[in-house]
């Protein structure tokens, strides 16, 4: 049994360090934090969201801005209309242009015209009401990018702590084991001297095993929470972390407050809804009319790039779609659905989230309720250890008894650790719920 112990021992250690060929690496929460609003995939596609939302609003611009084009076209024709139409352009007609024969049966001619165009929005009721949506959508988005940010900041103190409580673990299983070994040795030596049965030294050795097991695994944990933090930074070398500064209670002190329609992801569904007003009184604008100014300037030559002949022509166009069967009704008819859905959907999400913060708080109590708990436990379980240690060194204590007490000292230690972790998240937790 002890030579299993051994090559368990053995083959624990070869595998963590040949899974950790790397150094460690110390590394502070804020040092975290920074990498990962430098690197992380969230952070960044969520910007990319405000620079779509950014774009889609400077489209808009199109309501109050001209759209001018240049454009430059090369044409020949014997068609007789066309071939009159040239020479005028060209301002080269002459009177001979007249005759019946040349009008009927004209020559090839060439044409090369240079043409400017602008077209000017004077009156767009509706694209007044899209661009206001468009502003709103782009604030909803910054918004919303800010409270994705604070959730990812949230995550990585969770996924720090997770790594602090890993290896708050592996410290109290290591005493454990360097504890039940130093048992072990008694119990040989006092089955040697006849003071114990056989059936008692196993289960000391039992007890080294387990913690053997027990320790395996919580090394593993340190390399999950350290390759969590890895993709949480985007840092793909998957280094062994180790948290610069050690597991403690957050002394931080909260007060519970209502739930602020001042924070970020509440003012964004309250962007995304008047977004969605927008655009109904948008379509309900469509039925005016429009009016839009326009003017073209023209060079015409029969030699390319000339243009010895000039022209411009300037209006204004007042246009009003009587009736396009029922396609504006219909998309009046889905937008008014879809701005009614998202106040719906707005009271919904405040009613959740108000929901969510009470059970926050209550939570929050409960886990310092617990964390004073378990410290009383672990002062309990320690002292408690410490008799049946001292009986046992003398012969006083059974081993069962002994094995008992050790294995509490152990949960309680792993429980105690665990509360503050429980206690700091949720601290964490709430604040990050009244976060505004």
């Amino acid at each position: 049994m002890k030579k299993i112990s051994l090559i368990l021992s053995f083959m624990f250690l070869y595998t963590f360090q040949n899974s950790t060929a790397q150094e460690i690496k110390s590394i502070s929460k804020q040092e975290v934090i920074a990498k990962v609003k430098e690197n992380n995939h969230t952070f960044k596609i969520s910007q990319q969201d405000v620079l779509a939302a950014k774009g889609d609003y400077r489209q808009s611009n199109a309501v109050f801005l001209p759209n001018i084009s240049v454009s430059h076209a090369a044409m020949s024709t014997t068609n007789p209309l066309m071939a009159f139409g040239f020479k005028l352009n060209q301002e080269i007609l002459v009177e001979s242009d007249f005759n019946p024969a040349f009008l009927n049966d004209p020559r090839k001619i060439n044409d090369y015209a240079t043409k400017i165009e602008v077209q000017q929005p004077l009156l767009n009721f509706d694209g007044f009401h899209q661009r206001k949506a468009a502003k709103e959508k782009l604030n909803a988005t910054s918004l919303q990018s800010e409270r994705t940010e604070d959730y990812i900041n949230l995550e990585v103190q969770k996924a720090y702590m997770q790594l602090q409580l890993a290896y708050k673990t592996v410290d109290v299983l290591e005493k454990a084991q360097k504890t039940a070994l130093e048992h072990k040795r008694i119990a040989t030596n006092n089955f040697t001297q006849g003071y114990l049965q056989k059936s008692d030294v196993l289960a000391v050795e039992v007890r080294v095993t387990e913690i053997d097991n027990q320790l395996q695994y919580a090394k593993s944990n340190i390399l999950n929470a350290s390759n969590y933090l890895s993709v949480l930074m985007n840092d793909t070398t998957y280094e062994l972390l180790k948290p610069s500064d050690s597991l403690t209670v957050d002394p931080s002190i909260i007060s519970f407050e209502e739930l602020s329609e001042n924070r970020k992801d509440i003012k964004a569904m309250q962007a995304a809804t008047s977004a969605y007003e927008q655009m109904y009184k948008a379509d309900k604008m469509s039925f005016m009319p429009r009016l839009n100014a326009f003017g073209t300037y023209e060079l015409h030559d029969n030699e390319i790039f000339q243009g010895d002949a000039k022209g411009y022509l300037i209006g204004a166009e007042l246009r009003w779609s009587i009736f396009e069967g029922s396609k504006r009704s219909g998309k009046l008819l889905k937008s008014k659905a879809e701005f009614e859905k998202s106040k719906f959907e707005l009271e919904q999400y405040k009613a959740t989230s108000k929901m969510g913060l009470y059970k926050a708080q209550r939570d929050f109590q409960d886990a310092l309720n617990n964390l004073q708990l378990s410290k009383l436990g672990l002062e309990q379980s320690s002292e408690a250890l410490r008799i049946r240690t001292n009986r046992f060194k003398q012969g006083l204590e059974k081993t069962t008894d002994l094995l008992m007490a050790e294995t509490q000292f152990a949960q309680k230690q792993m429980e105690y650790f665990g509360a503050i972790f429980k206690h700091n998240y949720a601290l964490a937790y709430v604040q990050f719920l009244t976060k505004k």
